[in-house]
C-alpha cells in the first residue's frame, strides 16, 4: 500500500487519540458504527505474521479493534481465518463500515484482491449489518462455528 501510495508510514507515536487502530489482539470488536471515527485516521499494523504475537499484545494509542472473523484471500494465507495481510484488513474495515467502493478500489490493485470480497462477501455484509459486537459474535458462530465449539 505504501508503494502504491495508498497509505503513509507512522511511528507508534504519531498515532491520533481517535484513530481506529486495527490490533487482532483488541477484545473490542470493529462495528459500522465506528465509521465516525474514520475521519482521525484508519491504522493497520505492518508486521509478519511470524512476529505478530508480541507486536499485537501491546495496546497501541487510538481506539484498538479487531475485525471480525474472516479469511484471507491472499496466496500465502488463502481460506485461513486470523491471517489476513494488511490489505485486506483495511479493506475488510472499509468494507464493514459500509465503504464499500473504497475497500474495491484499494482490493482491485492486487491480483487476488477480488478473492477476499469474493470469500467474505456474506459474512462482511451481516458485519456490517450488526448494531453490536454481541451481534457480532452471533455472526462468526454463524459462519464458522468450528472457531467456537459447543
Amino acid at each position: 500500500m505504501l508503494r502504491m501510495r495508498m497509505a503513509s508510514l507512522i511511528s507508534p507515536r504519531g498515532i491520533r487519540p481517535r484513530s481506529l487502530v486495527l490490533n487482532p489482539s483488541s477484545e473490542d470488536i470493529l462495528l459500522a458504527s465506528d465509521r465516525i471515527n474514520i475521519r482521525f485516521g484508519l491504522v493497520v499494523i505492518d508486521c509478519s505474521w511470524k512476529q505478530s504475537s508480541p507486536v499485537f499484545m501491546r495496546h497501541f494509542r487510538g481506539i484498538n479493534k479487531r475485525l471480525p472473523i474472516l479469511l484471507a484471500g491472499n496466496p500465502v494465507n488463502y481460506g485461513h481465518p486470523f491471517r489476513l495481510s494488511s490489505v485486506e484488513a483495511v479493506a475488510g474495515s472499509l468494507f464493514l463500515m459500509h465503504f464499500e467502493e473504497q475497500a474495491k478500489r484499494i482490493l482491485s490493485k492486487f491480483k487476488w484482491g477480488m478473492t477476499f470480497l469474493t470469500l467474505n462477501e456474506l459474512p462482511l455484509k451481516d458485519y456490517s449489518l450488526a448494531s453490536s459486537e454481541a451481534e457480532i459474535l452471533n455472526v462468526e458462530r454463524e459462519y464458522f462455528p468450528q472457531i467456537y465449539p459447543s
